[in-house]
């Protein structure tokens, strides 16, 4: 789609009304039927369930590109096999991109969205990590155990490790979950950098552009914790200081390149 790179004020174009109206049109309506139909996908299992999400979020991407005019840029790599995802939290648009990117991981929910009908359930058979933001120890050690249960079923791990959803320029530190993750889980972490936020803001318009997911230097387990959660901190806050991220560790880590989008 053309048109021009930025706005009299330097900013990506605002994206037109009707095309916001078609987006919210088309994507919350679509969504209905999809989720609406998840109990038949539950009768097969987990694998049935986590199919079902990715065809959700496979319309999200398509709603995305042709109906407001977004592309994503995925640079990086990530490794083989499990790992444990940490990915920078500016928009919706990450929930759902990453499932579908990194194929089905057990992803971090907060605990109010487990509490809706039909949605929390159909998360519960999806097997999201279920995180209460109060940091309870009984709702940690809930949380490390379905960590654990995804790990032994072969699947990666994506928590939001900052805690909640920021605005572009925030940087807020580690939550101490992720420490307990990064030391039960003992395999490779990914840092996930975002810039989301500065093309679908919480408040204000949405605007047009690129969105940039970069997966940052694998960090080995067995780090010190301060050591793992400084180098996490500062990879997936690199796009908000315009600093680069290798493509490559220098880890022992085997690795394999990023999907082309």
């Amino acid at each position: 789609m053309s048109g021009p790179a930025t706005d009299m004020d330097g900013e990506p174009p605002v994206i037109p009304r009707w095309r916001r109206w078609a987006f919210d049109l088309v994507f919350y309506a679509g969504s209905v039927p999809i989720m609406m139909t998840v109990p038949v996908s539950a009768l097969f299992g987990q694998k049935a369930v986590i199919a079902h999400a990715t065809v959700w979020t496979s319309f999200y991407h398509w709603t995305l590109r042709r109906l407001l005019g977004l592309t994503v840029v995925v640079e990086g790599d990530r490794p083989i096999g499990p790992a444990l995802y940490a990915a920078k939290h500016q928009a919706m648009f990450e929930t759902l991109e990453l499932q579908r990117l990194l194929d089905g991981p057990a992803m971090a929910l907060k605990q109010e969205l487990a509490t809706i009908p039909v949605w929390g359930w159909a998360a519960r058979r999806y097997g999201a990590l279920v995180v209460d933001r109060d940091g309870s120890a009984t709702a940690l050690r809930t949380m490390m155990r379905e960590a654990r249960a995804a790990k032994a079923d072969g699947r990666s791990i994506l928590i939001f490790p900052e805690g909640t959803r920021v605005a572009p320029g925030e940087t807020p530190p580690l939550k101490s979950g992720f420490a307990g993750l990064y030391r039960m889980l003992a395999i490779p972490t990914v840092p996930v950098a975002v810039d989301s936020g500065r093309l679908l803001p919480r408040q204000g318009p949405r605007r047009r552009g690129t969105v940039t997911i970069r997966f940052g230097e694998v960090v080995p387990p067995g780090l010190p914790r301060h050591e793992a959660e400084a180098r996490v901190h500062a990879a997936i806050n690199a796009l908000e200081r315009g600093q680069a991220i290798r493509a490559f560790a220098r880890s022992p880590v085997s690795r394999r390149p990023g999907p082309a989008r």
